[in-house]
């Protein structure tokens, strides 16, 4: 199953390093293919310094693409950590 949604990056700076280690540790168990789109540039979420190249500030908008048999369940997990900005404040 796959599954397209967009996003909105809320916290103050951007995708830095503690919130893209937030994603990868999330997607760990997800076996599941998530992918982040962000101005034509579509990377692996699964990667922490592909997710650190993507250089999304706030108020990105990213488009995340999860293929895979835990598809809803991923996507769900993902969209919840990016309205909590990652714990960042």
């Amino acid at each position: 199953m796959k599954i397209v949604e967009k996003v909105k990056v809320k916290n103050a700076l951007g995708l830095h390093i503690r919130p893209a280690a937030s994603i990868v540790k999330l997607l760990q168990g997800s076996k599941s293919d998530v992918f982040f789109t962000y101005k034509n540039e579509t990377i692996n979420a699964k990667s922490i310094m592909s997710i650190l190249t993507l250089a999304a500030k706030k108020n990105a908008k990213i488009t995340i693409s999860v293929d895979g048999d835990d598809a809803a369940s991923t996507m769900k997990q993902l969209i919840d950590a990016f309205e909590r900005s990652f714990g960042d404040f």
